[in-house]
């Protein structure tokens, strides 16, 4: 590794969350860079004048949006990469026109989601929300109450990469038969899939048989809402929905209102449409509801991850290293912030 010279003024780097993990950002030190933090969820034009004041010369993507205004605050921004896989808070194209990449940390933290989304049907399955609201109550049901076997319950996986793969293999642990939809999987043809995942060539083979469905696919302009009325009125009466992907992909208010009307008997939600979500909002009031706050990938083991394959995607680029291309994020794949 190259020495930095004593005395030698550091470059800045935007990092748009309070902290990342410590080993990234004493690899981002050790290479003659300083993390220049911004609040979480700050404004574009706070994160504007934060980018500006310090003349930043990359940008680490946690939470918030980074527009094309953020983008060229400062002039000097040579290259962009998220500390995680999802890029719809970032103005892809806007970084294209620039000649800016944008890569991504994906995989980085599958596990970690993919344990998270296997808490949430386990939680969903064994109707454990139901179970302790009536304990505490003082409403003992051990007479009454039948709950759900994990063998032979049917697991649909819409989207199959990284975190798709890792639930599968959990889930086919705990007995449960996985089906999965993917376009990519499908045009790979059957060799790709793994033993025991059957890969169906049509979603609603999925929506209508499945007792639990998850969620592991990108948000694009064509799985925006994905999960609609017409989705949610396929699913069977019994079956339950989790979504630790994007939350755009669920339309909310028809989710409050499918779980109200009891058209499904259970959702798990990290993420939303809004971050962070109005406490007040329709989707809070429905029953049978888990939610957690987008935090499926938040353990030390992602974070890690997550922090250090970003801060090396940033020192591998400014100093002209090559970047394996299935990091890069693009517009044309991955849509990416409109503003």
């Amino acid at each position: 590794m190259d020495t930095i010279p004593m005395g030698a003024e550091k470059q800045k780097i935007l990092v748009t969350r309070s902290r990342i993990d410590s080993s990234a950002v004493d690899l981002l030190k050790e290479n003659g860079f300083e993390c220049v933090f911004s609040p979480p969820y700050a404004t574009p034009d706070e994160v504007v004048e934060t980018a500006k004041s310090n003349n930043v010369c990359a940008i680490m993507v946690s939470q918030g949006k980074i527009t094309d205004a953020v983008i060229r605050a400062s002039g000097s921004v040579k290259v962009i990469a998220k500390h995680g896989s999802g890029v719809n808070n970032i103005n892809l194209a806007a970084a294209e026109k620039l000649g800016i990449p944008v890569y991504r940390a994906a995989g980085a933290n599958a596990r970690a989601v993919a344990e998270h989304a296997i808490a949430l049907i386990i939680a969903l399955r064994k109707s454990l929300p139901y179970l302790d609201e009536a304990t505490k109550a003082g409403n003992w049901l051990k007479g009454s109450f039948i709950g759900k076997d994990f063998v032979d319950t049917k697991l649909g996986l819409i989207g199959f990469g990284a975190i798709g793969r890792e639930v599968a293999a959990m889930a086919m642990g705990l007995g449960m038969k996985v089906s999965a939809f993917d376009p990519a999987l499908l045009a790979a043809g059957s060799a790709s899939c793994p033993a025991g995942v059957e890969a169906v060539e049509n979603m609603d083979d999925i929506i209508t048989r499945c007792d639990v469905i998850s969620l592991h696919c990108p948000l694009v302009p064509a799985t925006r809402h994905l999960v609609n009325r017409s989705f949610l009125e396929k699913m069977p009466s019994h079956a339950a929905i989790v979504n630790t992907a994007r939350g755009g992909m669920i339309d909310e208010d028809a989710l409050a209102d499918a779980l109200q009307e009891g058209l499904i008997a259970g959702a798990g939600v990290d993420s939303f449409e809004q971050e962070p979500p109005a406490a007040e909002g329709k989707l809070f009031q429905a029953p049978n509801l888990i939610v957690t706050p987008h935090a499926a990938g938040l353990t030390p083991g992602a974070e890690r991850n997550m922090a250090t394959m970003a801060a090396r995607f940033i020192i591998d680029h400014l100093e002209g290293r090559e970047i394996d291309p299935a990091f890069l994020a693009t517009s044309a794949a991955l849509g990416g912030l409109q503003e």
